[in-house]
C-alpha cells in the first residue's frame, strides 16, 4: 500500500544514522584482524592491546543508556552529531597513534562516540517511523548489524593485504574519519527541525519542562555497568578484577531503588521503572540479551578455530562470514514486512533454524575429526546461521518497542542495546576460555564443538523466553472478547 511506504525525508533519516551504526560496529568487528599487525607497529606489550580491545568496548557499553536519556531529554539530533565528532575524532588519533596508551585512548574516546550516536537511531526510528514503516526501517537496521560483523574482518584483513602492515591497520581507523564528517554535514542538511530538540508526544504542555538527567541515576548505572562488563573482560586474570562483580551487581540493585524512590519524589528518573511492566519490551529485552551471550561468540569462535587451529589467514578466515552476512541482509529485509503479523513467533522460529545451524556446524567440525572432510563446509552451515539471525535480531527489535512512547526510546533502545552488549562481554570472556581449555587438554575440533554447545544452550534459554511471549500474547488476545483489557 502507499501508506506503507517510506517518505523522502524518512529514507533520508535512515541512511543518515545508519551509516554511523554501520561504521561503528565495524570497529568492533574489525579490530580482532589487525592486532597482531598493531602489536608489531607499536611493539605494545600484550596487556596494551588488550586494552585497545576492552577501552572501546567498555566506553560503548556504559555510555548507551546514558546516551539515550541524553537524545531524549536535549533532543536527538545534537547527541547524535556530538557522538559523531567524538567517533570521528577517536578514529583520527588512533590512526596516527604513536604508541600502546595513545591508541587506548583514542578507542576509548571512539566508544564514547558509538555510545552516544546509537541509542539515537532506535530513537529517531520511533519518531519518525511507525507501523510498517517502523518495521522495515528496523529491518534495515537489522541488515546493518548482520553485514558489519561480517565485512569487519574483511576489510582489515584486506587493508593489510593492500597497504602493509603498519598502513593498512592505520587505514583501518582513519577510514572513518570522513565518513563521520560527511555524515555530521548530512544530518544538519536532511535531519528536521524536529530533530535537534526534545520530542514531546501531542497534548502534553512541555513549556515549564526543566531538563532533568537524574545525575545520581546515571552516575549509580554507569559504575555498575563499568564494573559488571570490566569482570568479564578480565575474567582470566582473576583475582581483584572478580570483586568488581559482586559490586557492579549491589550498585545496580541500588540504582533500581534509587530510579524508584526518585520518581515518587517527583523527579524524572533516569530510567522509569514502568518501562519493564511492558511485557512485551521486558521479554524482548532479556531475550536478546542472552541470544547475544551466545550468538555474538560464534564468529570469534570461527576466526580463532580456523586461523589458529588450521592454520588459515586472517583474510581466508574472514570471508568464510561473508554468504551469512548476505543472507543477513535479505532475511531481514523479508522479515521487516511480515514481522507486525507474525510477531514473536518470527523470532521464535528464527531461533529454530539457528540451533539448525549450529548444530550443523558441529557436524561439519566432528566430521573433520573423524572422517577428514573439509573444514570449508563451514560456508553452508553458517550461512544457515545468517539466514536465522535476519529473522531474530531486527524483529525483535520492532516487536520490543512497539508500545515503547517515542519520548523514552532513546533510553528504552538504550537499555536493550546494554544488555546486548553486557550479554556480548559475558559470551566472549566464558566461551573464548572454554574453547581455549579444550583445545590445551584435548583438540581444536573438540574445542570448537565445546562452544558451539555452549552457545547453543544460550539460544535454547533464549528461545524459551520467546515461546513464554508468545504464550501471554494468546491468552491477552484470549481474554479481549471476553471484556478483558490487554496490559
Amino acid at each position: 500500500m502507499a501508506t506503507q511506504h517510506m517518505t523522502r525525508t524518512q529514507r533520508s533519516i535512515l541512511v543518515v544514522v545508519l551509516v554511523p551504526v554501520f561504521m561503528s560496529l565495524l570497529s568492533i568487528s574489525s579490530i580482532n584482524v589487525v592486532l597482531p599487525a598493531v602489536q608489531a607497529s607499536l611493539e605494545a606489550p600484550t596487556s596494551q592491546i588488550q586494552w585497545v580491545l576492552s577501552g572501546y568496548t567498555l566506553a560503548f557499553g556504559v555510555l548507551l543508556v546514558a546516551g539515550g536519556r541524553a537524545g531524549d531529554t536535549f533532543g536527538r539530533g545534537k547527541l547524535f552529531v556530538a557522538g559523531l565528532a567524538l567517533f570521528g575524532l577517536g578514529s583520527l588519533i588512533a590512526g596516527l597513534a604513536l604508541n600502546g596508551p595513545m591508541l587506548i585512548a583514542a578507542r576509548i574516546i571512539t566508544g564514547f562516540g558509538s555510545g552516544l550516536l546509537n541509542p539515537q537511531t532506535v530513537g529517531f526510528i520511533q519518531q519518525f517511523f511507525d507501523g510498517p514503516r517502523r518495521a522495515r526501517a528496523f529491518a534495515s537496521f537489522g541488515s546493518v548489524v548482520g553485514v558489519s560483523v561480517a565485512i569487519g574482518p574483511v576489510l582489515g584483513g584486506g587493508l593489510i593485504a593492500l597497504l602493509g602492515q603498519d598502513l593498512g591497520w592505520r587505514w583501518t581507523f582513519l577510514v572513518n574519519v570522513p565518513i563521520a564528517a560527511a555524515a555530521m554535514w548530512s544530518a544538519y542538511r536532511n535531519f528536521p527541525a524536529a530533530a535537534w530538540r526534545r520530542y514531546v508526544p501531542e497534548g502534553i504542555d512541555d513549556t515549564h519542562h526543566k531538563p532533568d538527567i537524574d545525575p545520581v541515576g546515571t552516575t549509580m548505572f554507569t559504575l555498575g555497568t563499568l564494573l559488571v562488563m570490566w569482570t568479564f573482560l578480565e575474567l582470566d586474570k582473576g583475582g581483584l578484577y572478580l570483586i568488581m562483580l559482586p559490586i557492579g551487581v549491589i550498585i545496580l540493585a541500588w540504582w533500581v531503588w534509587w530510579e524508584r524512590r526518585y520518581k515518587r519524589r517527583g523527579g524524572d528518573p533516569m530510567v522509569d521503572m514502568a518501562l519493564f511492566k511492558n511485557r512485551s519490551y521486558r521479554n524482548g529485552t532479556l531475550l536478546i540479551g542472552l541470544f547475544f551471550t551466545g550468538s555474538t561468540s560464534v564468529w570469534v569462535t570461527v576466526a580463532i578455530f580456523l586461523q589458529t587451529g588450521h592454520g588459515i589467514s586472517a583474510l581466508l578466515a574472514a570471508l568464510v562470514g561473508l554468504p551469512s552476512a548476505v543472507a543477513t541482509s535479505i532475511t531481514s529485509q523479508i522479515a521487516g514486512r511480515y514481522v507486525l503479523r507474525a510477531g514473536r513467533a518470527m523470532v521464535a522460529w528464527g531461533m529454530t533454524v539457528t540451533l539448525t545451524a549450529l548444530g550443523s556446524s558441529m557436524f561439519v567440525v566432528v566430521g573433520v575429526h573423524l572422517w577428514d572432510w573439509s573444514v570449508w563446509w563451514l560456508i553452508m552451515t553458517l550461512a544457515l546461521l545468517g539466514v536465522a539471525q535476519g529473522f531474530i535480531v531486527s524483529p525483535n527489535q520492532t516487536l520490543s518497542l512497539i508500545e515503547v512512547p517515542a519520548h523514552v526510546s532513546g533510553v528504552a533502545g538504550g537499555v536493550m542495546q546494554t544488555g546486548q552488549r553486557v550479554g556480548t562481554s559475558v559470551g566472549t570472556a566464558l566461551i573464548t576460555s572454554m574453547l581455549f581449555g579444550v583445545a590445551a587438554a584435548y583438540s581444536w575440533n573438540w574445542a570448537f564443538v565445546a562452544a558451539f554447545g555452549t552457545i547453543m544452550l544460550m539460544v535454547v534459554a533464549a528461545l524459551v523466553v520467546a515461546v513464554v511471549d508468545i504464550i501471554g500474547t494468546r491468552r491477552v488476545q484470549a481474554a479481549v472478547p471476553q471484556g478483558h483489557e490487554a496490559k
